[in-house]
């Protein structure tokens, strides 16, 4: 029996709802983006709804929804953030004689686990459009901070300080409706400097082996001898004891990588997909005395480390 599905809010609150729609055929789906005009067609064994804080520390919790198809290991084929009703998605399911798990009150750690449990050729899929003015970004964006330094020294110069507090206000709110995140320098003008600036002392730190990991994260960086901290830019996400003798394994599972950190006896506590550059890696773990390892790994041992992994930040 056919049947088909729309999400009905986005993947966080306040987001946008994903241009996403998921067609049965069976047990066959066919998901299409419909913001980015391409379909994809998949034979998931089960679907699983996950609803899961981005936050291992819990001080910053952004809760994330979606739903993923699984493959008969239970390794994610393909991932749809976005907010889909559960009696529709339970109905959907039913219709297409698919398992569905729901996740909702699965703990985020174990969702996060599951999530970044990746099958080979794995992809997300948004159902949001790129901006138009994408290539025009940077240059926009330093037009726009340029602008706005002078308007806020000009306001500045004249007394008039309110008003530039007003007009930061009313540029807040014009980003949230526009979703121009270039504006935002506008209305920050600091942000071009601060930003170029950030991101050089950050290459600097893992050119010395402080950190490791791109900017924006997910990065890391030893907060004591005996503390790791997974970083995102807002801050920091998760931090995990590290044991005399403990290592990393960068690992390449056929198109698939990225990161386990492991305990003395060789016991995955924590799984950072994503491409991790060895150099950097290799610095990393000499200056802290972290053990390093870097191969592939078969499909067995991959599902092992998923499995038990304690933790993990898709």
């Amino acid at each position: 029996m056919n049947a088909q599905i729309l999400p009905v809010a986005g993947a966080m609150k306040g987001a946008r709802c994903p241009k996403v729609t998921l067609t049965s055929d069976g047990r066959t789906l066919t998901v299409t983006d419909e913001a980015r005009g391409r379909s994809t067609t998949l034979s998931p064994a089960s679907l699983y709804r996950y609803d899961y804080s981005t936050d291992g520390s819990g001080k910053r919790s952004r809760f994330l929804k979606g739903v993923a198809a699984l493959d008969p290991d239970g390794l994610v084929l393909l991932d749809l953030p976005g907010d889909w009703h559960p009696p529709h998605l339970l109905d959907f399911a039913a219709k297409a004689g698919i398992p569905l798990r729901d996740g909702r009150d699965d703990s985020s750690e174990q969702a996060r686990r599951i999530l970044a449990a990746r099958a080979p050729g794995w992809e997300r899929i948004r159902g949001i459009p790129a901006p138009r003015t994408a290539r025009w970004n940077l240059a926009l964006g330093v037009c726009a901070g340029i602008a706005g330094l002078a308007l806020m020294v000009y306001l500045g110069v004249t007394g008039m300080w309110v008003a530039w507090r007003g007009f930061s206000a009313f540029g807040r709110f014009l980003m949230e409706l526009i979703e121009a995140k270039w504006l935002m320098v506008a209305f920050s003008p600091a942000l071009l400097v601060v930003r170029p600036v950030l991101g050089g002392v950050h290459r600097w730190q893992e050119r010395r082996g402080l950190v490791v990991g791109p900017p924006g994260g997910p990065y890391l960086r030893m907060k004591s001898s005996r503390t790791l901290s997974v970083y995102r830019r807002s801050g920091v996400i998760t931090e995990l004891p590290v044991e005399p003798g403990s290592s990393l394994l960068r690992y390449r599972h056929d198109d698939l990588c990225g990161v386990f950190l492991l305990d003395p006896a060789g016991n995955p506590l924590l799984h950072l997909p994503g491409r991790w550059p060895p150099a950097s890696l290799h610095r990393f773990t000499e200056r802290h005395g972290l053990g390093l390892a870097m191969h592939r790994v078969s499909r067995e041992e991959y599902l092992t480390l998923t499995t038990h992994c304690r933790q993990a930040f898709p």
